[in-house]
């Protein structure tokens, strides 16, 4: 005979999800899903299963006993819950240099620059440095000292990359941006070690190994470890 969960259980797993999402709406575990946009979501969800959950449970208590469902939930239907404990306590590390190795740049000409400060260094994305080094041809970036932070990333022949993964929506659809090293480069270095770069811009570019698509360099003066951010991801660069 075919069962079901009952009422309570039921209510038991809705809120146990709903205060999942919840959980990683109001903490930073949401950024290794989602872009940081789709919080406010997240968190209405979140609070759409837990009202759902009180909401059967109430209906559960308010039934007459005689009019409640015989059949009772197999207990392996809890098992269930592991992906939710799962979620919170194994939180998957953000993509890297291994995936930035094998995809393709996701760099696209944006709908227009922004203004940029008249003077004193530039501190830029991945991504908006690409974008104004290729699509721009570094019009306001000559002359400039420029700061970017990203992870290294090698393609195992050429020089190595400082790359930001760029998300459209989730870690999913994640796509690297790169900008190639040259100049005063550190000799030894670690693939996923964030850098902090300053350097200049150079209009020599290269072509990604995996789609064609174009890379810029830039010219490192001094490169510094950093702490991996906050939030890992950026969001396409779209000008």
């Amino acid at each position: 005979m075919r069962t079901r969960l009952d009422g309570q259980a039921q209510a038991a797993l809705l809120f146990l999800l709903g205060a999942t999402v919840l959980h990683a709406g109001l903490t930073d575990l949401h950024l290794r899903y989602v872009k940081a946009g789709l919080r406010p979501l997240l968190l209405l969800a979140g609070a759409v299963l837990v009202a759902a959950a009180a909401a059967t449970a109430w209906y559960e208590w308010r039934r007459p006993p005689g009019a409640r469902e015989p059949h009772r939930a197999p207990r392996v239907s809890w098992l269930l819950t592991l992906p939710l404990f799962a979620l919170i306590l194994v939180a998957p590390p953000p993509l890297g240099s291994y995936s930035a190795a094998h995809t393709g740049t996701a760099l696209t000409k944006p709908l227009g620059f922004p203004e940029l400060p008249a003077r004193g260094p530039l501190r830029l994305g991945v991504g908006e440095y690409a974008a104004r080094a290729v699509h721009d041809d570094g019009r306001h970036l000559r002359d400039r000292p420029i700061s970017i932070t990203g992870f290294v990333a090698a393609n195992g022949t050429d020089d190595p990359y400082l790359v930001r993964m760029s998300l459209n929506c989730c870690a999913a659809d994640g796509r690297p941006v790169k900008v190639a090293l040259t100049g005063r480069v550190p000799p030894v270095l670690r693939p996923d070690t964030w850098l902090r770069i300053t350097g200049t811009y150079t209009p020599r570019r290269t072509k990604d190994p995996v789609n064609g698509g174009p890379i810029p360099y830039i010219d490192v003066v001094r490169a510094e470890p950093v702490p991996a951010p906050r939030n890992p991801y950026d969001e396409v660069w779209n000008g």
